[in-house]
């Protein structure tokens, strides 16, 4: 009765492994990886190009006409129109292009800021173009110096004996 019993409990447990799944001893083959693409066209340029987009002076005189001035150059095939030119503040008068850029020529933006306003500024003007629509964002950057308080005002009439 004893052997009749094992070979049973044999019988049930081969019986219960034979209902896993069997697992493969290796993992499946992957297929080989596929190297990208190779690109052969040469990086796009931007349609509309700046020479520099922050321009930094460091000791400007003060009431200084000077300005700062941003070339562009137009890179793409079709005439580029500055349609706007916002300074981020009153203090900063910026100059556009009245006539389109034909390709390949260049244009120039011209800014002014106000040299009564005396220390350090940073200012921004943001560009706006027919062929982006994203911004150009340009920045100035300078510190103004204080008025030599021994200077005499060119508009103060001369005083003196005749």
């Amino acid at each position: 009765m004893k052997i009749i019993v094992t070979i049973g409990v044999c019988l049930f447990t081969l019986g219960a492994f034979a209902q896993q799944d069997a697992k493969p001893a290796t993992p499946p083959a992957t297929p080989p990886a596929v190297a990208p693409a190779k690109s052969k066209a040469k990086p796009t340029k931007p349609a509309v190009e700046f020479k520099t987009m922050t321009i930094e002076r460091a000791d400007i005189p003060y009431d200084s006409q000077e300005q700062f001035v941003f070339e562009f150059k137009n890179n793409g095939s079709t005439p580029v129109i500055i349609t706007n030119v916002q300074t981020s503040c009153g203090c900063t008068k910026a100059e556009q292009p009245t006539e389109p850029v034909a390709k390949k020529k260049t244009g120039k933006i011209a800014v002014k800021y106000d040299t009564k306003r005396v220390g350090n500024f940073t200012k921004t003007i943001t560009v706006t173009t027919n062929v982006s629509t994203e911004p150009i964002i340009l920045t100035i950057k300078g510190n103004v110096l204080a008025a030599d308080p021994n200077a005499v005002p060119s508009n103060t009439p001369a005083t003196g004996t005749h």
